[in-house]
């Protein structure tokens, strides 16, 4: 059999922060050259200094560098750039980027612009679900046109529902109605955070699953006409529609509703040609009858679960796929292993309804040992910028069991110290210690339902722990040097200032 003749030799990463680092490791193991694209606000970011090349493509703001489209297909072209990685977010589900590649002859990793615009309008979406025989929660197949047919619909549905935006995604454009007086201002206000966000006011509802649990799907595609899953993902905690903590495999779902599941979702790949790695979202109840939600065409953010328990760098597999090459496993391949864990570490004060905390990283002690990940893109004396998402890595964690990982959650978050910076990580302690989480009992309502349990604002931050350490250590530091001054010769006490003083599970020992 003849060998396959690779065409990417050399990829731009159209993207920044933490997930272009981690696209260019794959990249750097399969011996492939990688192109940074930077902002203005970028230039010290560690992705620039990672890849081999890296070129400025405009101003601070989104639209002026990293939604610039015209200006990363030119340092393509100027730079025999093979292939595209789009990462996840700003150009990723972008149609028009996707066609303005293939008409420059450079490769797109990721799926057709068709197939990116089937799946990345919801309505559509909805169409070709019921098409494929995968089931959908009921609700519209068309946008609404007025406050009016809003009301009549969710009426006709009962209440609750969900208004959704059409070409929505990160949880913009969603609002729950639970009654009539309701529908006016969610419609209206959905529309225009749709149309703000995204381009297009276009609304839609849906019928409310209570209790829900919130499962994808990891599908590969490739372009001979093979699909298959990679197992799936429990990523019921979220705030405000936004993910907070993922896992796999899920604690709520039994091996033959897995096997449903996994069914359904190659079939939703198929029925529109996907080409790629992907997602299909799924809404499941607390009967355990589910509902496609969304498919997502690009890598996902807690695709690193995924990999840890299957063993597989999705990376690597969307390259070979959109190098042309058939898929390298067989759905009897797959067989998950252990269990893993992903939370999201950002720069944001919890404290403060979770409000960005750009600024100067002091401190960057990452947790390390067995079964730790860290996908991330700080380091000490890196200032966070203002522009971007606050998200500045991804912890990870694999572990034999569920029990297991949830114990070594709590040791590497002991580790793991950053200052200079507010961060999440304090919430993120006290998410893994309510008992609804420890038990695995827990669906998208968990957050509403501990929410004040969670805030407990009268805790200490890392850096306030911190501050009062070396106080009091420059204290002893200070009375040392007094007594080691005077004639006593008896007294041969450290002048070390974490010798005597320093912290044990957040205490100051003095």
């Amino acid at each position: 059999m003849q060998a396959h003749m690779r065409k990417i030799k050399k990829v731009l990463i159209a993207n920044r922060g933490e997930i272009a680092v981690r696209i260019m490791r794959s990249c750097k193991e399969m011996r492939i050259s990688t192109v940074a694209i930077f902002s203005e606000a970028d230039r010290t970011a560690k992705h620039v200094w990672y890849a081999d090349e890296a070129y400025c493509v405009g101003e601070a703001a989104s639209k002026d560098s990293y939604l610039n489209i015209e200006r990363i297909i030119d340092v393509a072209k100027k730079h025999n750039v093979d292939a595209v990685h789009p990462g996840y977010g700003f150009l990723s589900e972008n149609s028009h980027f996707v066609q303005r590649c293939n008409e420059e002859g450079i490769i797109f990793i990721g799926p057709s612009a068709e197939t990116m615009d089937m799946m990345g309008d919801k309505i559509s979406a909805r169409k070709h679900m019921i098409k494929a025989d995968v089931p959908v929660v009921p609700g519209t197949e068309k946008g609404l046109n007025s406050v009016e047919e809003a009301i009549e619909v969710c009426n006709q549905i009962g209440y609750p529902v969900m208004l959704k935006a059409s070409m929505g995604g990160g949880g913009k454009g969603i609002r729950l109605i639970q009654n009539e007086t309701e529908v006016k201002d969610a419609y209206l206000n959905a529309k225009s955070e749709s149309l703000s966000s995204f381009g297009d006011d276009t609304v839609y509802i849906e019928k409310f699953v209570e209790e829900p649990h919130h499962i994808e799907f990891q599908i590969l595609g490739d372009n001979h006409g093979n699909v298959i899953h990679l197992c799936e993902r429990e990523c019921s905690i979220q705030r405000r529609n936004q993910k907070i903590l993922e896992e796999s495999p899920s604690p709520f779902i039994t091996d033959e509703l897995r096997k449903q599941m996994g069914e359904k979702a190659v079939m939703a790949a198929k029925a529109v040609n996907y080409s790629g790695a992907g997602t299909i979202e799924f809404l499941v109840d607390k009967h355990r009858n589910f509902y496609f939600l969304e498919m997502n065409t690009r890598l996902q953010v807690e695709h690193p679960i995924t990999e840890e328990v299957l063993g597989i760098d999705l990376v690597k597999e969307q390259i070979k796929i959109a190098d042309g090459m058939p898929l390298s496993h067989r759905q009897e391949d797959i067989v998950q292993r252990g269990h893993a864990i992903e939370l999201r570490i950002c720069a944001e004060d919890a404290d403060m309804n979770f409000m960005p905390a750009p600024g100067l990283i002091k401190k960057n002690l990452e947790p390390t040992g067995i079964g730790v990940r860290i996908d991330s893109y700080a380091y000490e004396g890196y200032e966070i910028p203002i522009y971007y998402d606050p998200m500045i890595s991804k912890l990870i964690v694999w572990a034999t069991n569920r029990t297991y990982a949830i114990d070594r959650l709590h040791r590497v978050l002991e580790e793991y110290k950053i200052t200079g910076v507010k961060t999440n990580i304090n919430y993120l302690k006290r998410i893994i210690e309510v008992p609804d989480f420890v038990n695995g009992k827990y669906d998208t309502g968990f957050i509403g339902k501990h929410g004040e349990e969670l805030q407990n604002k009268g805790s200490q931050t890392e850096t306030e722990k911190e501050n009062i350490a070396i106080i009091a250590s420059y204290m002893d530091y200070i009375i040392n040097l007094e007594e080691n001054s005077s004639n006593d010769n008896n007294d041969n006490r450290p002048t070390n200032r974490w010798r005597n003083f320093g912290l044990h599970k957040g205490v100051l020992r003095i």
